[in-house]
Formats: C-alpha cells, sequence, structure tokens
C-alpha cells in the first residue's frame, strides 16, 4: 500500500474516531444549504444520533444543481473516488459498492492505486439511496434563509427559529464570465445546456475545459482552447498531500499572508493526467480541428469554462454575516479554526460553520465531498461535545 494511501486512511479514521461519544439530547441542529454539502452533514448528524435537524434549502433534491451542471458538460465519470460519495462513514465507498454490484475485483483494484473513477450514474444512485434512508425530504423546509444573527441562545436564522448549532453549505456563489464576454451573443457558459457550433472556443484551462474540448470535437466541431496558462495535471483538485493529516496540518500552521497565496495558486485549472484525455486532443491537432491560442479569434461560439465567482462577497448572505458580526476576513476568505467553525461566534454553547467552497480557510479542497466530511465531522463532533443547555 502506497503511503499517500495510508496517509489518507489514518486521517479517515481520525475522524471516525471524532464522532464516538454519545450525542446530545435535545440539541438544536441547523444546516443552511439544500445542496451536497447540506446532504453530507445532514447524513453525517444522522449517523452520530441526531434525528432534531432542520436543513434549509431551495429544492427538494440535493444534487439537483450538480447534476445539471455535470449534464451541462456531459460528465460521465467523476474526477476520482477520493472518498467521493455522501455517505459520513469512508466504508464502503462507491467502488466496494460497484465490485459488489458487478462481481468484478476491478473496481476495487483501481482504488487502491488511486484510478478509480465512478460514474456519474453510480454517484447519483448512490445520492438518492442515502437521501431516502436518512429522511432527508422530511428534515427539508423549502426557504432560503438571508440573514444568521448570532443571538443569546445562539443563532436566528432569518426568523425561522433560533438555533444553537448551524452549519452553512451555500455552495458556489454563482457562474464566472469574463467581462469581454458580457452580453456575447456567442457565449455560453460550460455549465448551462449548449450544443456545440461547427467552430468552437473553449475559454479556462481545467477540469470543464478538458471536458468541453473532449465533448465539441466528438460532436466534430473545430477547437480551439483559449487559455492564459498551460493547466497542471493532477487526479484530484489539489495536491494529495492536502487531503491527509499532515498536509492539512502543515497548512493550518502557516502565516496569514502565505496562507492567501496557497490558497491562490491552489486555484490554478487543471485536469487529471492520461491518455484517455492527451489521445483524443493530438489526433484532432494532426487533423488541424484542434489548437491553443492566447485570445479570442472570432469562433461561431464561445463557451466559458471559467468556473465560479470566487469569494465571500459574492454569496449575499456570507457577506452580510460578515458585516454585521465584524468577522475576521483575508481578501476573499473568511478566517475559520481549523475545524471550519468561525471563531468568534463559536465557543462551548454554540458552533457556527462552514461547509463547501467559503471553508477553504480551513480545507483548501472544501468543494470536494471529502472537504465537506471534513466540515460535517468536525461540526457533528462539536455539536457532540457541547453540554445540554
Amino acid at each position: 500500500m502506497s503511503g499517500s494511501v495510508r496517509e489518507r486512511r489514518r486521517f479517515r479514521q481520525q475522524s471516525r474516531r471524532n464522532l464516538t461519544a454519545a450525542p446530545t439530547s435535545g440539541a438544536a441542529v441547523a444546516v443552511v444549504g439544500g445542496g451536497l454539502g447540506g446532504l453530507v452533514a445532514y447524513a453525517t448528524l444522522r449517523h452520530v444520533g441526531f434525528d432534531d435537524v432542520t436543513v434549509f434549502g431551495t429544492d427538494t433534491d440535493p444534487a439537483a444543481v450538480w447534476r445539471e451542471r455535470a449534464a451541462a458538460i456531459r460528465q460521465r465519470f467523476m474526477r476520482s473516488e477520493s472518498d467521493g460519495h455522501v455517505a459520513p462513514a469512508s466504508f464502503p465507498g462507491l467502488a466496494v459498492r460497484a465490485a459488489l454490484r458487478t462481481g468484478s475485483p476491478g473496481p476495487l483494484l483501481r482504488s487502491v492505486a488511486d484510478r478509480y473513477n465512478p460514474p456519474v450514474d453510480d454517484f447519483l444512485a448512490h445520492v438518492a439511496e442515502v437521501r431516502q434512508r436518512t429522511a432527508w425530504d422530511d428534515a427539508l423546509v423549502r426557504a432560503r434563509v438571508n440573514r444568521i444573527s448570532a443571538v443569546e441562545d445562539g443563532f436566528d436564522l432569518d426568523g425561522r427559529g433560533v438555533f444553537r448549532y448551524v452549519l452553512i453549505a451555500p455552495g458556489h456563489p454563482g457562474l464566472a464570465r469574463p467581462d469581454e464576454l458580457a452580453g456575447d451573443p456567442r457565449a455560453v457558459h460550460a455549465y448551462e445546456p449548449h450544443e456545440y457550433a461547427d467552430n468552437v472556443e473553449v475559454v479556462g484551462a481545467g477540469m470543464a475545459a478538458a471536458t468541453e474540448w473532449l465533448n465539441a470535437l466528438a460532436a466534430g466541431a473545430n477547437v480551439t482552447s483559449v487559455r492564459r496558462r498551460e493547466p497542471e495535471r493532477r487526479p484530484l483538485n489539489l495536491p494529495r498531500t492536502l487531503f491527509s493529516r499532515r498536509g492539512l496540518a502543515a497548512f493550518h500552521r502557516t502565516p496569514q499572508a502565505e496562507r492567501i497565496g496557497l490558497l491562490r495558486r491552489y486555484s490554478a485549472p487543471s485536469y487529471p493526467p492520461g491518455r484517455r484525455w492527451d489521445e483524443p486532443l493530438e489526433r484532432a491537432a494532426a487533423e488541424g480541428r484542434f489548437r491553443v491560442s492566447a485570445g479570442l479569434n472570432g469562433a461561431t461560439q464561445v463557451i466559458c469554462a471559467t468556473g465560479f465567482r470566487r469569494g465571500f462577497r459574492h454569496d449575499a448572505l456570507l457577506a452580510r454575516l460578515v458585516d454585521e458580526h465584524r468577522l475576521e476576513t483575508a481578501e476573499d476568505w473568511i478566517v475559520l479554526a481549523p475545524d471550519s467553525t468561525i471563531p468568534a461566534l463559536s465557543d462551548e454553547s454554540r458552533t457556527l460553520a462552514l461547509a463547501g467552497v467559503p471553508a477553504q480557510w480551513a480545507f483548501p479542497a472544501a468543494d470536494t465531498l471529502a472537504g465537506m466530511k471534513y466540515a460535517a465531522h468536525r461540526f457533528a463532533a462539536r455539536v457532540v461535545a457541547c453540554p445540554t443547555p
């Protein structure tokens, strides 16, 4: 077994040990956000014995937004297994489930070597199963929370109730589009439904861009990759060390200015290495159908594979929370404790935590499923540890 695999296994085992205490009865717990991050948090709380959890969200399907975006880029496989499921315990993962279903050890062998890429359909079926098993629909209140205010007994959620323990999992704060393409009728975002013109320019160099290169080529288009830099090639969104206890501890020790620099560097575009990605591009380049350019050249269609807006200021709930409670920030990020909580608003009697992309200060890969689990497990551990009022 490789060192990186052993390190991640120890990291997961420690996460499970943090949740072994008996749950507190009568705790007022809320999850703000009805997407995958909210489902991970809710499933984790149910796993450790909390049945009275309220989830605030605007869609009954926790995978609705993810499903639409995956469909828009014709995504068929997950980038990596990498603890990439929404169940609270790491075992059994999607590779184990696939091996049991098919009777083949192939998924397990690829998982050990960090080479298993679960089909999107398997992942969505797993989300549906967890949703049903945890009675997600019964816990969901279909409402948007626009303000969270610290009060004596916890946190007032927009007048909908006061909760002592609140985890905010708001998802991405909108799609990013280049300013020069604002109002351009040729432009469509990669994560919006679209077909392909005969001549396509794809702006961006990350996973969505790489997927769109192959999609457009397969549709018969001539493709220009418009990029400012060469993308990094890595199997996961971030270096593997950041998914380990040791690597994360090193990140937490970095001074604020250095941590900002690291987070900006980690946001550089990347997509996985391998012939699966390279061979179609090489063939298309030899045929004159694929090329790289530093700027737009007047193609019929421009696909903005430019990801999402960055920074808490693009999320109205978080921006209001920062301003009204004068929270500490560092450029685009809210400063968090290593367990993803907001220090100024969390103590031994109440907790306010972040999950998903706004929690990158605590876990650089917070927008991944592994990162969502990191925040969920630590939130649940704090709920377990807090005394009953």
